[in-house]
């Protein structure tokens, strides 16, 4: 197993070292070699000073905070209204048409509504963010609720469950596979979703360092801060892969859907 792990770790770096020694070559290259495209080294140098002197980091606490809120307001939504839907398919039915007619809205559209609601600042971000990853938590949620064995809501039904103890005891446990898939999707958009909002127009986070060092000139720092940026949306699908993993009976739910 650890042999197994090894190769798989050497094979997933095949493409990044392939890039990193394509970007050293090219930049080495003078007819290939443009103004924009800094040398690895001093991108490195770059992330290694923002460490340093905590603005990368304080940037990253910035840009997390949004992407947490409006994650953590469109996983409450989302399951609530996932689970509704799911065990009420004549609500399911009046629903679905604003449903799908809202889903497609791009979540940057909201952006002038939201400023217009709370202007710059952490709910700006929080909401366009919540719109984004609600969708992906609805729609796994209600397909889980509604894959449910049926004789495990005839033993609820049978051993007269509250609709509360029903979904907790219940509803929640059968789905919970399914569920945890739609959750790290939504996490994913989340961290998207709020880089995309300060490149735009929040003046806050990552994405706005980003686009200040574009406009500064200075192409190390903008290339430190995008390399950043894909650590930690790779470091969060690794840990909630670990989490979901964790989870008790979680591996053996998530085979079983």
């Amino acid at each position: 197993m650890d042999n197994t792990r090894l190769n798989r770790r050497l094979l997933g770096m095949v493409i990044p070292v392939f890039l990193l020694v394509a970007w050293e070559a090219i930049w080495h290259v003078q007819a290939l070699r443009m103004d924009s495209l800094s040398h690895p080294w001093d991108v490195a140098r770059a992330l290694y000073l923002g460490l340093m002197d905590t603005s990368i980091l304080k940037s990253t606490l910035e840009t997390l905070e949004a992407a947490a809120l409006g994650f953590g307001l469109a996983a409450l939504c989302g399951l609530f209204m996932g689970i509704v839907l799911g065990l009420m398919p004549r609500v399911e039915r009046m629903v679905g048409p604003t449903v799908d007619a809202m889903r497609p809205v791009p979540s940057v559209a909201l952006i002038p509504l939201a400023l217009l609601l709370f202007g710059f600042g952490v709910s700006l971000e929080a909401l366009v963010v919540a719109f984004a990853s609600f969708w992906p938590v609805l729609l796994v949620t209600t397909a889980a609720v509604r894959a449910i064995d049926p004789r495990l809501l005839e033993v609820a039904d049978a051993l007269e469950m509250s609709s509360l103890a029903r979904t907790y005891k219940i509803v929640i446990p059968a789905a919970l596979g399914m569920i945890a898939v739609g959750l790290q999707l939504a996490l994913g958009i989340a961290l998207i979703v709020a880089v995309t909002v300060e490149i735009v127009i929040n003046p806050r986070g990552l994405g706005f360092a980003m686009m200040s060092s574009q406009q500064a000139l200075r192409f190390d720092e903008m290339y430190a801060q995008l390399l950043w940026i894909g650590l930690i949306g790779w470091g969060i699908s690794k840990l909630s892969q670990r989490l979901v993993q964790s989870w008790p009976g979680m591996a053996v739910q998530g085979a079983a859907a």
